[in-house]
């Protein structure tokens, strides 16, 4: 008691043993309960902030970046070509690398069929090319233009490759109904024809005919049953005559 009949109160901390046994274990209990709801928080965190980092080390820096272009599958084409029509930039991170727009650029070379681009982990573009395959070479300025199965010309050579025969076209390419027609005969051709074939000449669709060794001719007419030309052309093939005529496959005549 103070002077003059006042109170005054003086906090005492309780001794821990005067915390009934009861309670004790329910306030652990509730501690308890907080830290396990908690955990999941926590570890989510954890594992949001790694997955983030790890994202911006792949997506956000150069650290696994572009440091090298690896070119497959050339034949007339150079590497360096390719890589040029690529224009992959360097550094970039690798995973961020538009495999699509590559590709397309590659594909826009006149000699590449299709190509196919991928990732070489930790830092490698690979382009692998399917280059076209020539069928026939069309007699151009200064050498001869190559053309593929589809009527595609893609390139000019200086002198005409060895076992491609002469194509005789006006204007080759894949809309031009000569060019169909000459391709629709060439996949027709039996082995033996084929190997003893120098040249196809197209100039109207209905006017092919085939220039063979020893200078004999084959008068083939329009592209239709060319199967069937083909098979009577080369039972033919033994007779005495330099021009057979399967224009007509069912009358056939040699002169």
């Amino acid at each position: 008691m103070s002077e003059g009949g006042g109170r005054s109160w003086r906090l005492v901390r309780a001794d821990t043993d005067a915390v009934p046994a009861s309670v004790r274990r329910f306030m652990a209990r509730a501690r308890r309960r907080r830290l396990r709801a908690a955990l999941p928080w926590a570890v989510g965190a954890g594992v949001a902030l790694v997955v983030g980092a790890l994202a911006w080390t792949v997506y956000g820096t150069s650290v696994l970046g572009v440091r090298s272009i690896d070119v497959v599958g050339t034949d007339s084409l150079a590497p360096l070509e390719v890589e040029q029509a690529a224009a992959v930039r360097m550094n970039q991170p690798l995973a961020g690398v538009d495999l699509d727009r590559i590709r397309g650029r590659v594909e826009a070379l006149p000699a590449v069929d299709r190509a196919i681009v991928s990732r070489s982990w930790p830092s490698t573009v690979v382009v692998e090319v399917v280059e076209r395959t020539p069928v026939a070479a069309v007699p151009a300025r200064g050498g001869f233009t190559l053309i593929d199965a589809e009527g595609v010309a893609y390139r000019t050579v200086s002198s005409r490759p060895a076992g491609l025969p002469v194509a005789r076209l006006t204007a080759p390419g894949p809309e031009d109904i000569n060019t169909r027609s000459a391709l629709t005969v060439l996949s027709a051709l039996t082995a033996e024809l084929r190997d003893q074939l120098v040249s196809i000449s197209v100039p109207k669709p209905a006017q092919v005919s085939l220039g063979l060794r020893r200078g004999r001719t084959v008068i083939w007419g329009d592209d239709t049953q060319s199967d069937n030309k083909a098979r009577v052309a080369t039972a033919l093939l033994e007779r005495k005559g330099d021009t057979i005529d399967v224009s007509a496959p069912d009358v056939v005549t040699i002169r």
